[in-house]
């Protein structure tokens, strides 16, 4: 299952999105139109208040899928998953409740505009972020990754497609909390 929804009972009004795409949650064209359905599904839901962005496995998010990518002889999954990144980023940006990111493991490419568009973040001690894309012969996410760092740090990032850490993030305000991981569920749904 790629993206699920579910109301966790110590949290009234919440409602968890769950990325769950084995093994680097890289998604799928189509996993990104349904996290978009499942970010507006929920923000338009009267008894949700907030919606927190989580993920399983080994990390956050880890952008396109590049080998669905690879596989098209042709552009349509390119075009596809350019389509599908807008629908999501757009889907949280514009959520009718605030949306909380809980981070943990890496945070690239697609996964910045996730959190870029967020109202809120809340990463593990472990996270780190950052656009790998350059290094693949892509262009990304850095109009979301300009969102959580200054215009220089941004620069910097890009180009050389280094990562920063969540207590780097936290120094410069764009995250909100840093906790170890075991906290991380609990910190995000308070």
């Amino acid at each position: 299952m790629t993206v699920s929804t579910s109301s966790p009972s110590q949290a009234d009004g919440v409602r968890v999105v769950t990325v769950d795409h084995p093994p680097v949650n890289a998604l799928p064209v189509q996993g990104w139109y349904d996290l978009a359905d499942a970010v507006r599904a929920a923000g338009r839901d009267p008894a949700v208040r907030c919606v927190v962005l989580a993920a399983e496995g080994r990390g956050f998010n880890a952008g396109v899928d590049i080998k669905e990518l690879q596989r098209d002889p042709g552009h349509g999954s390119l075009i596809g998953a350019n389509r599908g990144c807008a629908e999501a980023f757009a889907a949280v940006y514009a959520c009718e409740v605030p949306v909380v990111a809980a981070v943990r493991g890496f945070c690239l490419g697609g996964g910045i505009g996730l959190v870029g568009n967020a109202d809120a973040i809340v990463a593990s001690e472990d996270a780190v972020f950052g656009l790998p894309e350059l290094d693949r012969g892509a262009l990304g996410a850095a109009t979301h990754l300009a969102r959580l760092v200054p215009q220089h740090l941004m620069r910097t990032l890009y180009y050389t497609s280094r990562t920063v850490t969540a207590a780097e993030l936290h120094a410069h305000g764009s995250v909100w909390q840093v906790v170890p991981s075991a906290e991380l569920q609990d910190s995000a749904l308070a």
